[in-house]
């Protein structure tokens, strides 16, 4: 009884609302990664100390603290993710859960053609002629 007192030892704190947000606060890498945000909380971390994750618009550490009612933006997986957070949570949940504990602002995923990567030159190729570069230039939809 005195690990559950202390909140050390291997104590999981079941039915005390441990690690369920209660608190009303959590980090912003476990919470990216508790609402399957990113597929692992070093992910989130890495991404955070980046620069690819912002609270309210400001850049965010990974031990920032994240409420109700912030902004998280996350660039990851090459879109930008906006989400409001209805609830924090420290502990990963399944994904009817996660849903529920943010609001989800962000731009429409690309189609797969808008995503498709054009362009890509051989590697050792060298520099593009003037010609290689229209022709790119002219699969990217650019006129000159």
């Amino acid at each position: 009884m005195a690990d559950e007192a202390t909140g050390t030892g291997a104590g999981t704190g079941a039915g005390t609302g441990a690690g369920t947000g209660t608190a009303g606060s959590a980090r912003v890498d476990a919470w990216i990664w508790s609402v399957r945000l990113t597929k692992t909380r070093s992910v989130a971390a890495t991404a955070c100390r980046a620069g690819h994750v912002k609270v309210n618009g400001e850049r965010a550490k990974p031990a920032q603290v994240v409420r109700a009612g912030d902004e998280v933006r996350l660039f990851h997986a090459g879109r930008e993710r906006i989400v409001v957070v209805k609830r924090p949570v420290t502990k990963r949940v399944g994904a009817p859960v996660a849903a529920e504990c943010f609001v989800d602002n962000s731009p429409p995923a690309p189609t797969r053609i808008e995503a498709e990567v054009v362009g890509v030159r051989d590697r050792g190729t060298g520099r593009p002629t003037k010609r290689d570069r229209r022709e790119i230039e002219s699969l990217r939809g650019r006129v000159r």
